[in-house]
């Protein structure tokens, strides 16, 4: 199977990051890419509420989503779109952070909704409160394809092993982590994490990523580290788009994670224990 990781500097509008998007996903699909995977917040990435506020919509008046949808059809590929950045229904006032994935007839086969909420101060300069603007899930997302079950998540659900091991253990091969990951974590703790959940889990791991510095709005910059990666399920590092925008392909095989469960079947030796 061909996986393409789109790699973007998306801005905070929607129609000029969708053309981006629609142009890469068709270079990837000419190539021969069966799944097509773009970053966490592909529509809009913005350090302000207020922009927010003006160009985001609900999911059913969103323009990225039908689009791509229609985009995915065209070329009779699958398409994980990381995520969208969308308001969310009344009453709740918050945004929502949803990945879709979407077959090759352009249907929505599963939603996903960032769980865990990136609430930290991560220097003097950057901090973040990513609860008080958007609303977080509470259902894990596994999906069937024909490469295999993939299990759904989202960029800061990387640092919690439990909810990939729960994926895993419900069938999932490939576990997806679009993100647009802080410049001031991803040096030290982006591969590590990506890499131990492959290894803990038997799993591939692929990684589309925002990179850059995205557009300012009255001044409000913000930066992402990229570095977009697939890993085996052995820990192998098989793809790093390092800090180059655009299409980035790899070949995998499903089937490896079979073999690595079967040669480590960590999965089933959980046991019972009392807390400390």
């Amino acid at each position: 199977m061909k996986a393409a990781l789109l790699q973007l500097t998306s801005s905070d509008d929607p129609a000029e990051n969708l053309e981006t998007v629609q142009e890469l996903v068709s270079r990837a699909a000419s190539s021969g890419a069966d799944f097509v995977l773009t970053p966490e917040v592909t529509n809009c990435v913005s350090a302000s509420r207020t922009r927010q506020n003006e160009v985001l919509r609900r999911e059913a008046d969103d323009i990225t989503l039908p689009a791509l949808c229609e985009t995915a059809a065209h070329h009779g590929i699958w398409l994980l779109i990381g995520s969208l950045a969308l308001k969310s229904e009344p009453p709740e006032e918050r945004f929502v952070n949803r990945s879709f994935l979407i077959d090759p007839d352009g249907a929505i086969v599963a939603r996903y909704d960032k769980m865990h909420m990136f609430d930290v101060q991560v220097s003097d300069e950057e901090t973040y409160r990513e609860s008080a603007g958007y609303a977080p899930g509470d259902r894990a997302v596994l999906a069937e394809t024909p490469f295999g079950k993939i299990g759904l998540t989202i960029c800061y659900d990387l640092r919690f092993a439990y909810l990939y091991r729960r994926l895993a253990q419900a069938g999932a091969r490939l576990l997806t982590v679009p993100s647009a990951f802080s410049t001031a974590t991803g040096p030290l703790h982006w591969e590590p994490l990506l890499r131990a959940r492959a290894i803990e889990t038997g799993s591939y791991v692929l990684a589309p990523a925002q990179v850059g510095t995205h557009s300012a709005w009255r001044g409000k910059t913000r930066k992402t580290y990229g570095h977009s990666m697939v890993v085996s399920p052995w820990g192998e590092v098989l793809i790093d788009a390092d800090d180059t925008p655009g299409v980035h392909m790899v070949e995998i095989d499903p089937g490896t994670a079979e073999d690595a469960r079967k040669k480590v079947p960590s999965l089933t030796h959980d046991r019972a224990f009392v807390g400390p």
